[in-house]
């Protein structure tokens, strides 16, 4: 049974509060694109470099999430803080497709907390 748009997110959120890179990798398609600070990354490769840095960035983070979903897509409003380090105004996108992200967009910029 193919997942919600909300249950992969909901696996992706678990997975990446637990700091499981290959957990959060999974939830990507073979092809996926991910496009994070103007910069464009394919596939599970590309969302393990993502994370690899994201985690790095804001190592055991705490989160907090603003969702607006229509259909297949999720509008994501983000802030973190981390290993002495903050995002603010963090704003991702996600597209859906047959239970997995197929599409990321990410802006976000870490600053001294």
């Amino acid at each position: 049974m193919t997942r919600t748009p909300e249950e992969v997110f909901a696996h992706h959120v678990q997975s990446l509060g637990a700091e499981k890179l290959e957990d959060i990798v999974s939830d990507y398609t073979d092809d996926a694109i991910l496009i994070v600070n103007k910069k464009v990354y394919r596939g599970k490769d590309g969302a393990r470099q993502v994370f690899t840095q994201l985690i790095s960035d804001l190592p055991q983070a705490a989160w907090k999430l603003d969702t607006v979903y229509a259909d297949d897509v999720l509008y994501l409003e983000w802030t973190a803080t981390g290993g002495g380090r903050k995002a603010e105004h963090a704003v991702d996108t996600f597209i859906f497709q047959d239970g997995m992200c197929r599409v990321q967009t990410v802006d976000y910029l870490v600053q001294p907390a």
